[in-house]
This record gives structure tokens, C-alpha cells and sequence, in this order.
């Protein structure tokens, strides 16, 4: 099973060595629990949903059974304008469609500060593009982790070790339910 993780610095690793990046260690989590899959690093430091659009097919190659889409957070923190983020996220979910890729949607929520128009927009981006693509949602990648100082880097936005350990705790359910999809689909 070939799963590609098509994300941000969250997912990419930022300041982390590349065992301890989150694909690395969902790959391996799997393997403990007796799936075998090939787990590309598609992440990007500094992509937007935009930027992830733009390199969306070369970044996941024909033969790809399903992708992680991680991306949003730069968005957010940049302050742009939701709409723009939906349309590329909505755009991603389409041509992974097309291309018959199941998908696991990975949500972001604004940051509270953005106030309150903004957070609403945005913080439904992701359910309602779970609903339309009837995809898997993991609502928030950075549950259990954000605002947590020991589990993140000094810059207090990138999981340390130990939190990317917690993402892959809390979002292996869901990442077992993508593959179950895609076998499903397969008839195996």
C-alpha cells in the first residue's frame, strides 16, 4: 500500500530528524500493528493549501493508494483569506478523486485571535469538504499537541518527538480506517 502525506512543516518535520517525522513514524506504528505500507514524505515547510495544489502531481505519483492531506496551518497563520484556502483544498480533494486516491483530510483550526468571522470560516473548511468528497476527517492534526509547551519546539507551533508520537496515537484509527477503504475499493 503506498501512501503519500502531502502536508506543511508539520508533516514534513521541521526541526526534526527524519525518523521522528511524522510519516516515518505513522509508517512505523502501522508496521508494529502488521501493515505494510511504503509512506512517502510529501511535506513542504512553509506550504500553503495553495502552494500543496500547485505541486499536487508530481509530489503524488500514478500508483499512490491513498494520501494524508495536512495542509492549511500556514494559511491560518498567515491570515488568508479562508475562501482562497477552501478552493484549493476543495481542488486537491477533486483531483484525488478523479485519480480514485482516497484521501484522509487532516483539519486545521484558526488561530482564536484571527476573530471570530475568520475561525468560522475557516474552522469549516474542513468538514464541509470531508461531507461533499465523503472522505475520512482527522478533525484537528495538532490535537492533544497545540498549546502543550512540552510537547512543541521552542517556536511553540512544531510538535517535538514526543508530540509527533501523539498525533500518530490519536490519528492511527483514522489512518486504519483509509486503508480498510482502500482495500475495499480494491475487492481484497
Amino acid at each position: 500500500m503506498k501512501i503519500v502525506v502531502l502536508g506543511d512543516s508539520l508533516s514534513a518535520g521541521y526541526g526534526l530528524p527524519g525518523q521522528d517525522a511524522f510519516p516515518s513514524k505513522l509508517a512505523k506504528a502501522l508496521e508494529t500493528k502488521g501493515i505494510a505500507v511504503s509512506m512517502t514524505n510529501a511535506g513542504v515547510s512553509g506550504d500553503t493549501a495553495s502552494g500543496g495544489l500547485g505541486r499536487l502531481d508530481w509530489s503524488v505519483p500514478e500508483g499512490t493508494d491513498a494520501v494524508i492531506v495536512e495542509l492549511g496551518a500556514n494559511d491560518a497563520l498567515r491570515g488568508i483569506y479562508p475562501k482562497v484556502t477552501r478552493t484549493a483544498l476543495d481542488a486537491i480533494m477533486k483531483k484525488l478523486k478523479d485519480r480514485k486516491i482516497a484521501v484522509l483530510l487532516a483539519g486545521m483550526y484558526a488561530p482564536r485571535n484571527l476573530g471570530p468571522d475568520y475561525v468560522r470560516d475557516f474552522d469549516r473548511i474542513y468538514p464541509d469538504l470531508a461531507k461533499t468528497y465523503d472522505t475520512i476527517l482527522y478533525p484537528f492534526f495538532l490535537e492533544g499537541v497545540a498549546g502543550d509547551e512540552k510537547l512543541n519546539q521552542r517556536d511553540g507551533l512544531h510538535p517535538t518527538a514526543p508530540g509527533i508520537d501523539i498525533i500518530v496515537t490519536r490519528i492511527l484509527p483514522k489512518v486504519e480506517e483509509l486503508i480498510a477503504r482502500v482495500k475495499s475499493a480494491r475487492g481484497s
